[in-house]
């Protein structure tokens, strides 16, 4: 899609329009060259000259300026990426968040109307792509232009998208704010997309108050409602909204609670993920203190327990 907008291929069919001004039209002939776009593009690797100085990295398109134009951007552009007492080193002599600030330096470096950003963070580490991301969300506000990121990372829409397309196998599923989108999927298989960690396929067999009964491999899971009775139904269970006990919860208000077997565990940052066997397969997510506390291991027996109301029910699909 980027390389579509970019002018770098040209789709089968469509249009693309941007600004009132026509990119590509199929059906006209019409294809406007890459150049005459004034698009800038943040490729994944970030694809830095080795040869080249960060200042001459980032002032690689100013051939269509003049030397003072060009010379007044570069240090406008210098400082806004902190990439000052930089300006003389090679690539390789950059850490990953220094090379992504000065190849989207270059990006911006002719004033763009529009930026496409290929996955950027994906070639940093995990403690790396905490750090830049930030600093991505503030350049991102700070340059006011608007822009198109592609990302596999639901961190990565959440922290920088102010609104999501979710694409599968080229179609557009959902489209809309980027919260709404996460917080409320229209599709078992938009929730696939953002990331929903247990997506469950049973039937309906009861419906109260807003809640549904939904059989799932022989077990009950309530869940907001979706439909009538004798509807199948996806369920979609976040890892975050799963607590996990070693004793069955006698006080508790929430309505599932599922006998399970730890089947495994992993560590993410501060965080422990828990697979779970409770009859079919569940998530959950919880801090790594909590997880020392309960003195669980892989085979031992647990409870796990979530409300209904954080349990959304879809249709197949």
């Amino acid at each position: 899609m980027l390389r579509c907008l970019a002018g770098l291929e040209r789709p089968q069919r469509g249009r693309i329009q941007f600004g009132g001004h026509v990119w590509f039209d199929a059906s006209t002939g019409v294809h406007v060259p890459p150049h005459r776009r004034n698009v800038g593009v943040l490729f994944q690797d970030y694809a830095l000259f080795p040869h080249l100085s960060v200042a001459r990295n980032i002032a690689f398109g100013a051939s269509e300026m003049s030397r003072t134009a060009a010379a007044r951007r570069l240090e406008e552009l210098i400082d806004v990426f902190r990439l000052r007492g930089l300006e003389t080193r090679l690539p390789r002599a950059l850490s990953g968040g220094q090379q992504q600030r000065v190849a989207l330096a270059r990006a911006v470096f002719r004033r763009p109307q529009l930026l496409l950003l290929d996955e950027p963070l994906s070639a940093l580490d995990r403690p790396t792509r905490d750090e830049v991301r930030e600093d991505l969300r503030l350049l991102i506000h700070e340059l006011a232009i608007p822009a198109y990121l592609v990302s596999h990372d639901r961190v990565d829409a959440l922290t920088l998208a102010d609104r999501t397309i979710v694409l599968d196998d080229g179609r557009v599923v959902q489209a809309g704010p980027t919260q709404e989108v996460f917080d409320h999927p229209a599709t078992a298989a938009a929730a696939r997309l953002v990331g929903i960690d247990t997506i469950l396929l049973g039937r309906i067999t009861a419906v109260r108050d807003g809640l549904a009964r939904i059989q799932v491999e022989g077990r009950d899971v309530w869940a907001e409602a979706p439909a009538d009775a004798g509807h199948e139904a996806a369920l979609c269970i976040r890892a975050e909204d799963v607590a996990l006990a070693r004793h069955e919860v006698i006080d508790s208000s929430a309505m599932n609670r599922w006998r399970a077997v730890v089947r495994s565990e992993a560590r993410e940052g501060p965080f422990v993920r828990v697979a779970l066997d409770c009859g079919f397969h569940l998530s959950a997510l919880v801090t790594r203190d909590a997880w020392q506390r309960l003195g669980l291991k892989p085979g031992d027996e647990a409870w796990a327990v979530a409300k209904a109301a954080s349990i959304r029910s879809l249709p197949r699909g």
